[in-house]
């Protein structure tokens, strides 16, 4: 029987609901809140840079994304391969100058101004191969979008990668902007991190807080408050010249030919 926690919560009529199955994240799910939120924020922080562009969101996965970036830009195909995330995008997010394609980023060949690649470089097993794709869709001065995490913050420490099964190879800085730069002439490269209440509760860990809340028994009731508070505006992105990289929980790589 599938966990009902882990299932989206109050979807519209006829939009069925997505499983969490740990290859994407999910709105609308309060406990993987964190990780919406800190993909949500790269969107948002893009879409303010693609305003009256043609955008094609790669891997789009549930479609929030893809929404998010139509706020702003001239138009956005969200391409995904998986058949229930597509129908799902294609039945929730409904806009003029959107659309879902279902198609492999790999060969899916429509022009546009910008493609945005979020958190599934990591996926694939050609990395270099999809993003001399991209450009090759470019045109004019178009830019390529594309983060990963961070394999020091997200793999435990001492170990080589995180136990996701559905990641191929997990970056650390200089290799993902070193990958970038084989395909791109300029790439910038920005940080995310933890800022405002997560900021606090990176610290409060530091200092003991799981072991305290453990045992005074207040695990559950305190996240099952926090979690599903979290907001974008608990992380920031920084230009890699003013951030420790090895510290980010992500990396964006802004490319340009």
């Amino acid at each position: 029987m599938t966990d009902t926690l882990y299932v989206q919560r109050d979807q519209p009529s006829g939009v069925p609901p997505l499983e969490l199955t740990g290859e994407r994240t999910l709105p609308d799910v309060p406990a993987e809140n964190y990780w919406y939120r800190r993909h949500l924020v790269v969107y948002e922080w893009i879409a303010q840079r693609v305003r009256g562009m043609r955008v094609i969101d790669m891997a789009c996965g549930e479609g929030y994304g893809s929404a998010v970036l139509a706020r702003t830009a001239a138009s956005v195909v969200g391409v995904d391969a998986n058949p229930e995330a597509h129908e799902h995008a294609r039945l929730r997010y409904r806009a003029s100058n959107l659309r879902y394609e279902r198609a492999l980023v790999e060969t899916y060949g429509e022009p546009a101004d910008s493609v945005v690649f979020l958190q599934t470089i990591e996926h694939v097993q050609d990395a270099g191969a999809v993003l001399g794709h991209f450009r090759k869709l470019l045109e004019g001065a178009g830019t390529v979008f594309v983060s990963t995490p961070n394999v020091l913050t997200l793999a435990p420490e001492g170990a080589e990668r995180s136990d996701n099964p559905w990641h191929v190879h997990e970056y650390r800085h200089r290799e993902f902007e070193e990958l970038c730069a084989r395909s791109f002439a300029r790439v910038e490269m920005y940080g995310l991190f933890h800022a405002r209440k997560l900021r606090v509760h990176e610290l409060a860990l530091r200092a003991g807080w799981d072991a305290i809340h453990s045992r005074l028994s207040l695990t559950g009731a305190f996240y099952d408050r926090f979690t599903p508070a979290i907001s974008t505006s608990d992380f920031v992105l920084r230009p890699a010249a003013r951030a420790n990289m090895d510290a980010a929980l992500d990396f964006l790589a802004v490319c340009r030919p």
